[in-house]
């Protein structure tokens, strides 16, 4: 069957299964299963796709028409313009946390050798993100999951930084309270679902590991967790970055001024919502 004609009738299919990029994904999936990049999938529509890699694509399509997300069945996501692989152990990396990124980026602009923490790394996305964009930084990655830690090495050692990142296991900042570091940035997205939401999240969400969504009862279990700590790992004039859900900014601006941060600030992402709150250690 030719390439172009598969396209199309699993353009179709994902379009009847309510997907709303469902030419985009059928592209994805068909050229990641001929590994493919864009510009040979689209100058050689007319050839004919062999039987293996037919039948390999139809799984995969049959998954992601089940709600499999499509990162997971292709195994990879961009991210700050670096590909990240990626896996059912860890959260895919969003557009929305480039802006948490982007802010340590400008905090330790300046500085001659920052010293770095990524609380809950996940798939290391934004240490790895982080040691790519900032040569002289150091990072320190502590993530709860070993499976998520062995993820986050992988795409290290991929990007070419692993030797500026030192990756943790344990809860939130307590792997990394016996180093005596004190960090000039801590940076974290971590779960802010709350519990009672999840259930009513997209399919591909809920397929995403519970453990990196699950915020407890309002979603602010994780920030009540990480500030105290991350106030004692920091050092004077250091900087904490969170990202944050929809409509929680308020409540974590006041957490981290109960904990002594000054000035506190947010960045909105590109649907206006504010989803980055970064304060200053007094």
């Amino acid at each position: 069957m030719k390439k172009q004609l598969v396209w199309r009738q699993a353009s179709e299919q994902l379009r009847q299964a309510g997907k709303e990029n469902a030419r985009f994904e059928a592209e994805l999936l068909l050229r990641s299963a001929l590994g493919e990049d864009r510009a040979r999938f689209f100058t050689t529509l007319d050839a004919e796709v062999d039987a293996d890699t037919l039948a390999r694509f139809r799984q995969w399509l049959d998954l992601r028409v089940s709600g499999v997300p499509l990162q997971h069945i292709v195994g990879r996501q961009e991210f700050m313009g670096l590909e990240f692989r990626v896996t059912p152990a860890v959260l895919i990396p969003r557009p929305d946390t480039e802006i948490a990124v982007e802010t340590v980026l400008e905090i330790i602009g300046h500085m001659e050798a920052p010293l770095v923490a990524d609380i809950a790394t996940g798939s290391g996305a934004i240490a790895v993100a982080l040691a790519h964009h900032a040569p002289r930084v150091r990072v320190w990655a502590t993530d709860i999951s070993s499976q998520a830690l062995a993820v986050a090495q992988e795409n290290a050692q991929h990007h070419g930084v692993d030797g500026r990142i030192v990756f943790l296991q344990g809860s939130w900042g307590v792997p990394l309270q016996a180093l005596g570091v004190a960090f000039d940035c801590i940076v974290s997205n971590p779960p802010y679902i709350a519990s009672g939401e999840i259930e009513s999240l997209a399919i591909e969400v809920q397929k995403e590991p519970w453990l990196s969504l699950d915020g407890g009862l309002d979603g602010l279990d994780c920030y009540r967790a990480l500030v105290p700590q991350a106030r004692e790992l920091l050092r004077s004039g250091g900087s904490l970055v969170l990202e944050v859900g929809q409509g929680q900014a308020p409540a974590v601006s006041d957490l981290l001024a109960q904990h002594g941060f000054s000035p506190i600030n947010t960045r909105r992402d590109l649907a206006g919502i504010e989803r980055v709150v970064y304060g200053t250690k007094g």
